[in-house]
């Protein structure tokens, strides 16, 4: 084992710094974040105080036991810096003697100046009054310095999940960090950094993999760091190179036994999950009895991956799973059959838990169930989980019978939606949810339709258009979802920040998406008029009766929702979705009068009718005289004679076509108005004395304002 020189005073120039805490297993699901945030906070830290010669960035590494930052030309010292410190008024730091006054003496101690005497000082006026200034040159921070301040702040600030306080070796201090750590090692090129944290001294030493490497070993030099690791410790210390051997090898496997790993984040998540937990990665094949492929997939795949890290397999063409899985070991030998067979052993007990738990669930009828249900609290203020399936299942039949859906399978649905929350399967993995209870509809001869609402209830959103035989399933999915807002919403459970528990922002987001989707398909045509927003709300309320709910509430959900819809259209012109939203419009129709208000904001014509419109908004708030009738007897000026008489050619056919849904029509209709607003704004006199005539002319602005905004508010475009 290589000694290591240790930096002193004399030490110049630039060199690479690499620091490394090594601890105990370092939570799995943080460690890519942590090993960055490390990294990162050294990093600025030492280019806070000028330490480093160039702008590259951090190099991370992390592994289960290790945090480490590799940092190219860091400096020795950090350049001279020049000081200018207004210190006082000269008056108040100069004694009647001319020396320096105790206020001034402390002020000097406070700064580390107290060798500074006054006429070391530098005396200048701002105008007013003359004040002292302490001017010159410093010496730049020390790398040790510099190190430690940094390597503080960077240990104090991870995002750490959880922190756990533990004692230092002497018994009696006690750190907090968010796992044990057990050395410190720095090194700036080949010379140790004379550092401390978390009660550890910096050395050259580190330790390797925890099975194929024994002992301390020592590191040359920050640049041999990951080199040394890889063929002396048997670490991969880069969790990216890590992450990207894994996925290689995963791949290369899956592709030479003619299978795949399966899409979705699933596969993402679980591979930086392995990536946290190994040093020296290999994969391995594994394989289960074809037996346990009767269970079903969702089951197999969950307790492979949740509980034993394995990567699945599946056929290509069909999507099926195999009785084969990858193992992601932390160790490559010649020889893997022993970690193979052993791994194999594991998982088939758990297999065989899924397949049991599958068998003995099949034995009680779902139906039956459902009144065991009345033993499960929802929640204490909205009584239990029975309750609200009954809640559920009358908004659903409500909802079916606005979509035209069969009410009575959507009521089914409703009543069987909950029933596998008791049973054993769920009960050891609550992530099947729904799943298995579409499983057991369907052994049990349920319809299509029945099965097809069980299984959707608990998917975030509907992505795809809604056909008619999924109006069931859609009926029983926004039944869900304007029971829990209303619910917990009414009982004063409102997302606050980040804190949103009950997922109402997400219900939220799944209502909208099912109104979309319903419109998409063609079960919920832009100008009908069953499903509405306000009117599911309404009906969801009244089904909580007995259970003391907020008043505001369907207000305030209704506003919350549009609130959603807002910031989910954030990739359109923000002032032409505050447009329409401001008329909280049918939720099918958003999106196409977004279309057709951002065609018409393009228009010539726009900008002039945007302002006119706003000017009709004012003139209309501030007066009293709205609530009269359009007296044309009483249109006096040619202007407001032109106006009238193109109100009423323009109207019929806006009103029309916004009846049809028409959207981009009804706007492009009334910039045929825009000559004779102008012409009225510059000729007419609204707010006249004679009563008459003023009330006449807000009674045309009134209904001008009317038609002008059937598609928007467009005066909200006038921003």
């Amino acid at each position: 084992m290589t000694t290591a020189g240790t930096m002193n005073d004399d030490d110049t120039g630039k060199q690479p710094l690499l620091v490394e805490l090594f601890t105990e297993e370092l939570p799995p699901k943080a460690l890519r974040k942590l090993g960055s945030a490390f990294a990162e906070g050294i990093r600025s830290g030492l280019a806070k105080r000028q330490l480093l010669a160039s702008d590259q960035p951090a190099t991370h590494f992390a592994t289960p036991r290790r945090l480490a930052a590799y940092i190219p030309d860091t400096l020795a010292q950090a350049p001279e810096q020049t000081r200018r410190e207004k210190l006082m008024p000269v008056s108040v730091g100069i004694a009647a003697n001319g020396q320096s006054s105790p206020a001034l003496r402390k002020k000097l101690v406070a700064l580390g100046l107290a060798h500074l005497e006054p006429a070391d000082l530098t005396i200048e006026s701002d105008g007013k009054r003359d004040y002292l200034f302490a001017i010159g040159a410093t010496a730049g921070t020390r790398l040790a310095d510099g190190l430690r301040e940094a390597l503080d702040y960077a240990v104090t600030h991870l995002p750490i999940p959880k922190v756990m306080r533990y004692q230092l070796a002497d018994g009696v201090t006690s750190v907090r960090f968010v796992r044990p750590a057990h050395s410190l090692l720095a090194l700036w090129g080949t010379r140790i950094v004379p550092v401390g944290t978390l009660g550890l001294n910096a050395s050259n030493l580190t330790r390797g993999h925890r099975f194929m490497a024994h002992g301390p070993m020592a590191i040359t030099s920050a640049d041999t760091y990951q080199r040394q690791l890889l063929e002396e410790g048997k670490v991969v210390a880069s969790f990216d190179d890590r992450r990207a051997h894994i996925d290689a090898q995963l791949r290369a496997h899956a592709h030479r036994l003619g299978a795949t790993l399966g899409d979705g984040p699933e596969v993402s998540a679980l591979l930086d999950e392995v990536t946290a937990l190994v040093e020296y990665p290999a994969v391995y094949v594994g394989e289960f009895d074809r037996e346990f492929l009767a269970v079903p997939p969702e089951c197999l795949i969950l307790t492979m991956r949740l509980n034993q890290k394995y990567f699945p397999l599946f056929e290509p063409a069909s999507g099926k799973l195999t009785h084969q899985f990858l193992i992601v070991s932390n160790m490559r030998i010649d020889d893997p059959s022993n970690i193979v067979e052993g791994n194999q052993r594991v998982v088939r007990p758990r297999l065989a838990d899924a397949q049991f738990f599958f068998q003995t669930d099949r034995k009680t009828p779902l139906a039956s169930r459902v009144e065991h249900l009345d033993a499960s609290v929802y929640h204490n203020k909205l009584g239990s989980q029975l309750e609200r399936v009954r809640r559920v299942q009358e908004i659903t039949r409500h909802v079916a019978g606005k979509l035209g859906a069969d009410v009575e399978l959507a009521a089914r649905a409703a009543w069987l939606a909950k029933a596998d929350l008791n049973s054993s399967m769920v009960g050891e993995f609550p992530e099947l949810q729904g799943i298995m209870g579409a499983y057991y509809a369907q052994d049990e001869g349920e319809s299509r339709e029945v099965v097809a609402a069980i299984r959707m209830q608990y998917h975030n959103r509907i992505d795809e258009p809604v056909t008619s035989p999924m109006r069931v399933a859609a009926a029983l999915f926004i039944a869900e979802r304007a029971e829990t807002l209303v619910g917990i919403w009414g009982i004063g459970l409102v997302p606050t920040g980040e804190r949103d528990p009950y997922g109402l922002r997400r219900a939220a987001l799944g209502v909208i998406s099912a109104f979309e989707q319903l419109h998409a398909g063609g079960c919920l045509p832009l100008t009908s008029p069953g499903l509405g927003l306000r009117d599911l709300l309404a009906f969801t309320f009244s089904t909580f009766s007995g259970r003391a709910l907020d008043p505001s509430t369907c207000a305030e959900v209704e506003a919350f929702i549009y609130e959603r819809y807002r910031n989910q259209l954030s990739d359109h012109d923000h002032h032409v979705v505050d447009a329409v939203l401001a008329l909280t419009p049918p939720l099918q129709q958003v999106l196409d009068r977004v279309e057709a208000c951002t065609a018409f904001a393009r228009r010539p014509e726009a900008g002039g009718l945007a302002a006119a419109n706003k000017r009709i908004a004012n003139l209309l708030k501030k007066s009293v005289d709205t609530a009269h009738a359009l007296d044309p007897q009483l249109l006096r000026e040619p202007a407001e004679q032109a106006l009238a008489a193109v109100i009423a050619k323009l109207e019929p056919l806006a009103v029309d076509a916004c009846t049809r849904g028409d959207f981009i029509a009804c706007m492009t209709t009334m910039a045929g108005a825009r000559d004779a607003v102008d012409t009225f704004f510059n000729d007419v006199m609204v707010m006249v004395d004679d009563p008459a005539l003023r009330a006449n002319r807000l009674a045309l602005l009134v209904r001008l304002h009317q038609i002008m905004n059937l598609v928007a508010d467009i005066s909200q475009l006038n921003q």
